[in-house]
């Protein structure tokens, strides 16, 4: 953890719905996977709008009871199984479409667990990345003058491309909220597109090119990183293949709350 102490705000970039904050700490833990004394956190540009979670359904969709009483139907961006976050009749929060003629006037961004905030929008684990790694935050990805978002290598499309003069890196995003014991795991469902990452990525690396898979943690009640054997045992099988190959592997926890979202720590990864 860091010691937040002497914050300075130094610089904001604009998002839809969010805005990402260039923070300076003082002091930080020195194995915390964060590059520098440099700090970034991605703040919610409208004040997001609490209520109580009556059901999911249709996976795309929620009833939500805000505070005032009415009943709203929130766009659920996650279309996994969201075991180990989903809790009828836990609070929540909302963030108000941008869009006025949106079907959907709200966005379904965090659900409380336990007394922990969970990030179940899959959306800002790709900006909040784009970002931190354009400035150098994460600790092995500093120093590339170049940062693209959604490039392709043959027939796979990868979240983040970034360069330098001395080398080329592709980068594969994947949210996880998914909790087992004290470890966060990925998938919380059969994902047979994150097992043609996997192959693409490995792929990448037999040509002389950086491979990486950065695991946003969007949940602090976790200690390790692993992947969910049990859900699908053939996308654990291709990550293990894959770290055999050379691609690297990043688990990155980030503190979600109705304010911001800050990143935290790199985990240790445990098969």
């Amino acid at each position: 953890m860091l010691n937040q102490w002497w914050v300075y705000r130094q610089n904001t970039y604009a998002f839809p719905q969010y805005r990402i904050v260039n923070y300076f700490y003082r002091t930080m833990t020195i194995d915390s996977g964060l590059a520098s004394i440099k700090k970034k956190t991605m703040e919610f540009k409208q004040k997001l709008v609490h209520g109580i979670l009556l059901k999911r359904y249709k996976r795309f969709l929620a009833d939500i009871k805000l505070d005032s009483g009415e009943v709203v139907v929130a766009h659920c961006t996650n279309s996994g199984t969201m075991k180990s976050c989903l809790e009828v009749g836990a609070e929540v929060y909302l963030s108000p479409a941008a869009d006025p003629n949106r079907k959907t006037k709200f966005t379904w961004e965090m659900i409380k667990i336990n007394g922990s905030w969970v990030g179940i929008n899959t959306a800002n684990p790709n900006q909040l990345a784009h970002e931190l790694v354009a400035l150098g935050q994460i600790k092995g990805l500093e120093g590339y003058t170049e940062v693209r978002r959604e490039v392709t290598f043959g027939d796979s499309r990868f979240d983040i491309y970034a360069k330098n003069e001395t080398e080329e890196c592709f980068i594969e995003v994947k949210n996880v909220s998914l909790k087992d014991g004290n470890i966060a795991k990925f998938p919380d469902a059969v994902t047979t597109r994150g097992q043609k990452h996997l192959e693409t990525l490995m792929e990448v690396k037999k040509q002389g090119i950086r491979a990486v898979m950065l695991y946003i943690i969007q949940r602090t009640d976790v200690e390790a990183f692993s992947a969910a054997e049990d859900i699908d045992p053939e996308y654990a099988r291709k990550l293990k293949l894959a770290m055999a190959a050379g691609v690297e592997v990043i688990p990155l926890m980030v503190e979600v709350s109705p304010h911001d979202i800050i990143p935290i720590s790199t985990l240790p990864i445990s098969f």
